[in-house]
C-alpha cells in the first residue's frame, strides 16, 4: 500500500491524489505541511529534503517531487497514461514540462496575489499575471476540437496539469474567454477521481 505525506488542499498533493484515485490504488493519506508544523522535523527530511510536500513512500522506496511520483505510479501499474512509443510519451510529459516551466511562475504570483487590493497589485505582479494568461492561451488553443491534452484520452499530462490549471481558470484575474480550456477543465472536474482528489477529506492513516 502507497503512504502519500501531503496536505489535501496543495494542488501537488492533488495531483498524486487524482493519479492513485484513477488507477483504484490502495494509499493512505497523512497530513503534512506547514501549517502541521512537521515537515521541517528531521524524520521528515531524511525522506524529502526539500522539506516541502508530497512524498510518496512505498516499501523502502521514497519518492518526492509531483511529476515524479506520477511517472513512478504510471511504471508500476499505470502504462496506459504514459504512451506506448518514445514519440507518443514526448506527447504526454511535454505538457508536465510546460506545466512547470511556464505555467507555474504566474500561477504561484495569482495565487499569492488573489487577496491583493489594485492598489497593491504591483508591476511585477501584473506583467506575471498577464504572463500565465498567454500560457493559458496556448493551453486553450491547443484543446480546439480535442477532450485531452495528449493521445486522444486520458493521461499523466491531464493529471498533472488539471489540478493546478482549474484553478488557474478560477483565479480572479483579468483574463478573456477561453471556451476550450474552460471546456477540458469542467470535464476533468466532472471525473469521480478528480472530485475524490480535490474534495476536503480528513487523512487516512494506516
Amino acid at each position: 500500500m502507497y503512504k502519500l505525506l501531503g496536505r489535501q488542499t496543495s494542488g501537488n498533493v492533488q495531483k498524486v491524489l487524482f493519479m492513485l484515485e484513477e488507477l483504484g490504488a490502495a494509499y493512505t493519506r497523512e497530513d503534512y505541511g506547514r501549517q502541521f508544523e512537521n515537515t521541517q522535523t528531521a524524520e521528515y527530511k531524511a525522506l524529502n529534503p526539500t522539506s516541502k510536500v508530497p512524498t510518496l513512500v512505498d516499501g523502502d522506496t521514497v519518492i518526492w517531487e509531483s511529476n515524479t511520483i506520477l511517472r513512478y505510479l504510471a511504471a508500476s501499474g499505470g502504462e496506459q497514461l504514459i504512451g506506448a512509443t518514445p514519440a507518443e510519451k514526448t506527447e504526454v510529459e511535454r505538457w508536465m514540462d510546460f506545466l512547470l516551466a511556464a505555467v507555474n511562475p504566474g500561477y504561484l504570483a495569482a495565487f499569492k496575489g488573489a487577496k491583493l487590493t489594485p492598489e497593491e497589485q504591483t508591476a511585477e505582479y501584473k506583467e506575471q499575471v498577464k504572463d500565465l494568461v498567454a500560457q493559458l492561451k496556448i493551453v486553450d488553443g491547443h484543446l480546439a476540437g480535442k477532450d485531452f491534452l495528449a493521445l486522444g484520452k486520458l493521461t499523466l499530462a491531464d493529471i498533472a496539469c488539471a489540478p493546478i490549471l482549474k484553478r488557474c481558470v478560477d483565479f480572479k484575474i483579468d483574463r478573456p474567454s477561453m471556451p476550450d480550456l474552460e471546456r477540458w477543465v469542467a470535464a476533468i472536474a466532472a471525473r469521480p477521481a478528480f472530485k475524490a482528489a480535490t474534495t476536503a477529506a480528513p487523512a487516512k492513516a494506516a
